[in-house]
């Protein structure tokens, strides 16, 4: 609290400031914001409406936006300057806050102060961050705010926080916990209590395994445990040292370089005690293969924010997708007014913006956590003329971020590396011609060409007219027609031109580097099925882009673990819409730096290994894995502080959790452990689930947590996914994430996980 004395702009907050909260060009309301004494809560109200307001914690921002980047505050530009507005944007499915200040000053003492508070958050430690969860249950459960909780209101703590207990072993660890024997517990007797309450057995179980007296890990405790159990290699006395400095709370034991019970638990608490190897969280890949060789973070009808009928179309959706390490976003361009281009889903009642903020919006965010290229797919439903216009505003607002020509301005024989592209925005489209023609002048200079219209529209049309006998007469044929394509947009397409496909046969004779063919979900499945290595062939030498079928208007996902393991890199997701297809896209993408490429394993790249991914035959590949066959025994131990489902006040979760393998279908697994009943806080299991798995490098890892129904579908409560070559082995936490993706501290599970390579 030191830090908030001397700042200003966290002393004007505790003040408090009237801002202008704003929902639409109409909607513009006063209220009066400040920040609580605790220095986490913002308490806002309005003038007029009596005593009512609102609050929202520190930790549920995730991230402030100076200016006018939001659609609403875009729209009233004209009337508020950019100094003086600000955006807060929520985590998870929270719509974003739009302010504006009285004065450019007070905007820039809410956004810097914003900024310190939450950085203040994500600096502290893992025993800082759960004093604090633990102050803030204190609070909601203190209803008469006197500070102290007398054992009623102690008992509806434990339910709000998702424990049944005992009422006879509630109380007997309130009176141990109630030092003063004011029969009431204050400030720190409380989290006295919650220690007793939250007692690890679990832990000090393994704990007292490998202490020889049971008080402490001396160092060569600690390092027999990261030998035998974390199965750590390296200099482990090294890494000893540095765990005791790190993690250990008492300065009486890291003089004796040992570990107390409570250093121990924060280790195993931490992210190095983890299942996420840290190792495998920056970037660790070779980045300078060609852009073929891996597999990319692929967002689908980026522009929508819900379904695709009458979602909302805003550029929010490229913002977070960008955010996420998204780097293929889509672009569905029709003629709009005033020669404008707009975006939207065609033919539907999805709102429309303009194409040239879409740009901008791309030009801001592109790079903000990922330096490598960005691919605009194009839906160019566009006139000539506007075509014209699009073109000029890519090159104006993008400039030298715009890839306009091969990189070296030489006829290119393959395509170049995520590396050669950094901070590169590649448009990908339909183009005149092919990339050699520009370069022994065949291209004349005539202004249009004419090219077939192979957009997504005329697939899903096609998908329907399958369906439809009303239809049944008009031929599918009529559905592709010629467009006609403006030169300019047409060579700004420079590795990714979009073109139809016909067979691999005829590809593998015919086909260009940089053409890239793009197939529905249902037409990828059919071409796996009928021929898998042919199809993990033609992506070893270019591009494939799959994206969701036509009838999912609610924009659902499809599980792109199938379109993975043919190699195919653009699989395009609804990154709006959270579940088990953003999962595994986001634990993909979670390693190498979170930068949107992974290296694809080297047998789908190199060309000659002839990798079946439906194959029941591993034998064939055997030779030249890393791997090999492995056995994957994965022990639950234990839950902590598992969030609550049901709002209904007196509910509990009876928790399970499941273990899925996602990978080659060989491999395609679930297995589930038993369900607790009545216990959301602290569930203990100790099941086992044994799995075999034959291709390990493309299989990835996903734990749920469930609350079991007998009677109707189990709740989602947590789940965290990860690829299996970047699990640690041993005695490990699995931090939970909630359903679309964002943390939801302290929750978590303890773990024991054992690889072995089976012969």
């Amino acid at each position: 609290y030191n830090s908030i004395q001397g700042d200003d702009n966290l002393q004007s907050m505790l003040v408090g400031t009237v801002m202008r909260k704003i929902k639409s060009r109409t909607w513009k309301k006063q209220r009066y914001f400040k920040l609580q004494d605790d220095c986490m809560t913002i308490w806002y109200k309005s003038k007029k409406a009596g005593n009512t307001h609102s609050t929202f914690s520190v930790g549920d921002v995730e991230a402030i936006r100076e200016g006018h980047q939001s659609e609403v505050l875009l729209s009233i530009a004209d009337e508020f300057p950019a100094d003086r507005c600000f955006t807060l944007v929520f985590r998870g499915r929270r719509g974003n806050l739009d302010l504006v200040a009285e004065s450019a000053e007070e905007a820039q003492s809410w956004i810097r102060g914003m900024k310190k508070l939450i950085e203040n958050l994500e600096n502290m430690g893992e025993r800082e961050k759960l004093d604090q969860w633990i102050g803030d249950w204190f609070k909601k459960a203190d209803k008469n705010n006197d500070g102290r909780m007398n054992f009623k209101e102690v008992q509806d703590l434990l339910k709000m926080m998702n424990v049944d207990m005992n009422e006879h072993h509630a109380h007997r660890l309130f009176t141990m916990a109630d030092k003063s024997q004011s029969g009431t517990l204050e400030d720190d007797e409380f989290v006295l209590f919650y220690k007793m309450l939250t007692q690890r057995e679990d832990v000090l179980r393994v704990f007292q395994e490998y202490s020889v007296d049971g008080q402490k890990l001396s160092q060569s405790d600690l390092e027999d445990f990261l030998r035998e159990e974390q199965l750590e290699g390296g200099d482990i006395e090294q890494h000893t040292k540095q765990l005791i400095e790190c993690y250990e709370p008492s300065e009486t034991a890291k003089l004796l370089n040992a570990m107390t019970f409570d250093g121990f638990l924060m280790y195993l608490g931490s992210t190095e005690g983890s299942i996420f190897n840290p190792q495998r969280r920056g970037v660790f890949q070779d980045m300078s293969q060609p852009l073929c060789h891996y597999f990319i973070s692929s967002s689908h009808n980026t522009y929508l924010m819900e379904d695709q009928l009458r979602g909302q179309s805003s550029i929010e959706g490229y913002i977070r997708a960008l955010s996420r390490g998204c780097r293929c976003v889509e672009v569905d361009c029709w003629d709009g007014a005033n020669g404008e281009p707009i975006v939207y889903h065609g033919h539907t009642f999805t709102s429309k913006i303009l194409f040239k903020d879409v740009v901008n919006t791309v030009g801001n965010y592109a790079f903000k956590v990922s330096e490598y290229p960005v691919i605009l797919s194009i839906e160019n439903h566009c006139s000539v003329e506007q075509q014209r216009v699009m073109a000029q505003h890519l090159n104006h607002i993008l400039g030298n971020k715009l890839l306009k020509s091969t990189l070296d301005g030489k006829a290119p024989i393959g395509l170049p590396s995520p590396e050669d592209l950094k901070g590169k925005i590649l448009l990908k489209a339909k183009k005149i011609g092919g990339l050699e023609e520009s370069f022994n002048g065949m291209v004349e200079d005539s202004m249009t060409g004419e090219v077939s219209d192979e957009d997504e529209a005329a697939e899903i049309d096609e998908d329907n007219l399958h369906r439809e006998s009303v239809r049944r007469r008009i031929k599918v044929g009529q559905v592709r027609s010629k467009q006609r394509l403006s030169k300019e947009l047409s060579d700004y397409v420079v590795y990714c031109k979009s073109v139809h496909f016909s067979s691999f046969k005829h590809s593998r004779i015919h086909s260009k580097f940089y053409e890239v063919a793009s197939f529905t979900e249902s037409k990828a499945r059919k071409h796996l099925r009928e021929a898998g290595p042919e199809f993990v062939h033609h992506n070893s030498r270019q591009l494939t882009r799959v994206y969701p079928s036509g009838f999912r208007t609610d924009s659902s996902n499809f599980n792109p673990q199938e379109m993975w393991n043919t190699g195919c890199q653009i699989v395009a997701l609804n990154f709006q819409t959270a579940g088990e297809g953003m999962d595994l896209n986001d634990g993909l993408f979670s390693q190498n730096g979170n930068c949107g490429y992974v290296l694809k394993p080297s047998f789908m790249t190199e060309a000659e290994k002839g990798f079946d991914p439906e194959t029941k035959h591993v034998f064939l590949i055997q030779s030249f894995f890393c791997l090999g066959h492995c056995m994957f025994v994965f022990k639950v131990i234990s839950g902590q502080q598992l969030p609550k489902v049901n709002i209904k006040e007196d509910s509990i979760v009876d928790p399970l959790v499941r273990v899925e393998i996602h990978g080659v279908p060989m491999d395609q697994a679930k297995q589930e452990t038993r369900y607790i009943e009545n216990n959301g806080f602290n569930p203990v299991w100790y099941d086992t689930l044994r799995f075999t798995i034959h291709t390990p490098e493309l299989a990835m890892v996903r734990f749920v947590v469930e609350d079991y129904d007998k009677t109707s579908k189990n709740d989602f409560v947590g789940q965290f996914t990860l690829p299996l070559s970047c699990m640690q082995q041993g005695y490990r936490h699995i931090h939970l994430l909630s359903k679309d993706g964002t943390s939801i501290p302290p929750s978590s599970l303890f773990v024991h996980i054992r690889i072995t390579e089976l012969e």
